[in-house]
C-alpha cells in the first residue's frame, strides 16, 4: 500500500544485481516486461494475476512491478543459463470470474511456468484449480485465507488441496489472533464491535480475530456486516453505536474501511478502527481523513525502515522508474517471484521447454529456501510460509507508524 512499510530480512538472492537499475518501459496490461537476454535463449514466462485496474489497482501494480524487477535481475545476472524470463501480467479486476479467465489464458500459454498472485482470497479460489490442472506453480504474496492451503476443515483436519499453490504471506489464522492479543492484552480493550464485508478475506479475518478475542476474555458487543459496493454506512453504525464498543475491528480492504472509519467518527462513535493488512495503505488514511489518527492495522513481517537488508530492494525498485510504489505486497511479490526463480534453477536446467518443466517446478518448490526481502522464504507441508512475524501499525499525524513487531507463537 502507498508509503507502506514492507518487511525485509536479508536479500541474499541476486544481491549482486540489486544495485542495478531496473529501467525499462512497461508493456500494457497482459504484456511482457523483460530484462536482457540472448535471442538464442529459450523463454519461460512468470505470470501475474492481480487487480491492475479499479479500486485495488494500487496494490496490484505494486505486485506487478515487483515481479518485473525480480525477472529483470534474474536475466541480468543470467540466473538460469540458456533461458530468458518474461513477465505475463493479467488484470483480474479483483473479481473471481475475471481471475479465472486470466488463469485460463496463462495456462494455455506453453511458455508460462509459474504465476505470482492473486491479491484477493476470493479470486484465488477461482484461480487455484485452473493453474493446478495445468501443473503451474502459483505463489501468492497476499492471500491470507487458511482454507486456500489447508482446506475447508483447516481448523480441525487440515489437508492440502492444491500442491501447486504456495504463499509468502502469513494467514488469517495468525493475523486475526495477533490483532486480538494486541487489543486485549496491550491496548486493554475488553469490549469491541466487529464488521466485515462478507468477502472471503474479510469474513475469515473477523472469524479468526473473534475466536481468539473471546478466548482471551474479551466481549464482542456487536457483530455486523456491510456490502462491498456500499459507500454509506449509517445503518450499520447506528446499530453498533448503542453497544458502546471501545474499538471496531474491521475485516475488509481500504476502499470501504477508510470511509467507514470517517463516517463512524462523524456519527459520534469516536473509537479506533482496527483492520488487517487489507487496510494498511496510505490510501486508507486519505479516505478516513483527519480523524484517522489512532486507527490501527496489522500486517505481516517487520517494517522495512527498521531493517537494513530492505534497502537494496527499495533502492532497486526506486531506480526502476516504476509509475506506482511497491505498496503493501511488493516485497512479498518480489520474494514470490524469486521463489519461483529458485525452483526454475533446478527444473529448467535440462528442460526442452517451459511447459515440459511445469511439474518439475512444482516439485522443486518444496525445497526452496533463501533469505529474501521479507525474511526467510521457505514453505511448510501445506505451502504456507514458515515466517510468523507480524507488526501492528497506528495512524499518527496522517501516516502509518509501526507500533509493535513480534513473532506470533
Amino acid at each position: 500500500m502507498p508509503q507502506r512499510s514492507v518487511v525485509a530480512a536479508g536479500a541474499s538472492l541476486l544481491v549482486a544485481s540489486l544495485a542495478l537499475s531496473a529501467c525499462g518501459t512497461r508493456g500494457g496490461d497482459g504484456g511482457t516486461e523483460t530484462g536482457g537476454g540472448s535471442s538464442e535463449n529459450k523463454v519461460a514466462k512468470i505470470g501475474v494475476i492481480a487487480p491492475l485496474s479499479g479500486d485495488l489497482a494500487a496494490l496490484g501494480k505494486g505486485i506487478e512491478h515487483s515481479v518485473d524487477l525480480a525477472i529483470k535481475q534474474a536475466n541480468e545476472s543470467k540466473a538460469i543459463p540458456g533461458w530468458t524470463l518474461e513477465l505475463a501480467a493479467e488484470d483480474d479486476q479483483a473479481t473471481p470470474d475475471v481471475g479465472k479467465n486470466a488463469a485460463t489464458k496463462l495456462a494455455s500459454d506453453k511458455d508460462v511456468i509459474g504465476v505470482v498472485g492473486t491479491l484477493n482470497s476470493s479470486v484465488a479460489q477461482s484461480v487455484q484449480p485452473v493453474l493446478a490442472a495445468a501443473n503451474i506453480t502459483q505463489v501468492s504474496p497476499a492471500n491470507t485465507n487458511p482454507a486456500l492451503t489447508q482446506g475447508a476443515d483447516f481448523a480441525t483436519a487440515p489437508k492440502r488441496t492444491y500442491p501447486t499453490y504456495f504463499r509468502t504471506c502469513t494467514t488469517d489464522s495468525i493475523q486475526g489472533p495477533f490483532a486480538a492479543r494486541y487489543l486485549f492484552e496491550k491496548a486493554g480493550i475488553k469490549e469491541i464491535a466487529t464488521v466485515h464485508d462478507k468477502k472471503t478475506y474479510g469474513q475469515g479475518l473477523v472469524d479468526a480475530f473473534t475466536a481468539e478475542y473471546e478466548k482471551l476474555g474479551g466481549k464482542v458487543v456487536a457483530a455486523e456486516t456491510i456490502n462491498p459496493d456500499d459507500d454509506k454506512y449509517d445503518a450499520v453504525i447506528s446499530k453498533i453505536k448503542p453497544s458502546n464498543p471501545k474499538a471496531v475491528y474491521y475485516g475488509g480492504e481500504f476502499p470501504q474501511a477508510g470511509p467507514f472509519s470517517q463516517q463512524m467518527k462523524a456519527a459520534g462513535l469516536n473509537v479506533p478502527l482496527m483492520g488487517g493488512d487489507g487496510i494498511f495503505s496510505g490510501e486508507y488514511v486519505k479516505l478516513a481523513g483527519a480523524t484517522a489518527d489512532g486507527d490501527l492495522s496489522t500486517s505481516v513481517g517487520a517494517p522495512t525502515d527498521t531493517l537494513e537488508s530492505a534497502k537494496s530492494f527499495v533502492d532497486a525498485y526506486n531506480a526502476g522508474g516504476y509509475a506506482e510504489p511497491y505498496e503493501a505486497y511488493g516485497a512479498y511479490a518480489y520474494d514470490a517471484a524469486n521463489a519461483i526463480i529458485n525452483a526454475l534453477k533446478t527444473s529448467l536446467k535440462d528442460a526442452d521447454s517451459a511447459e515440459a518443466a511445469r511439474q518439475a517446478t512444482v516439485q522443486a518448490m518444496s525445497s526452496v529456501s533463501f533469505d529474501g526481502v521479507t525474511g526467510k522464504v521457505a514453505f511448510d507441508e501445506y505451502g504456507d510460509t514458515t515466517s510468523r512475524v507480524l507488526t501492528v501499525y497506528g495512524v499518527k499525524g496522517g501516516k502509518w507508524e509501526a507500533v509493535s513487531t513480534e513473532e506470533f507463537k
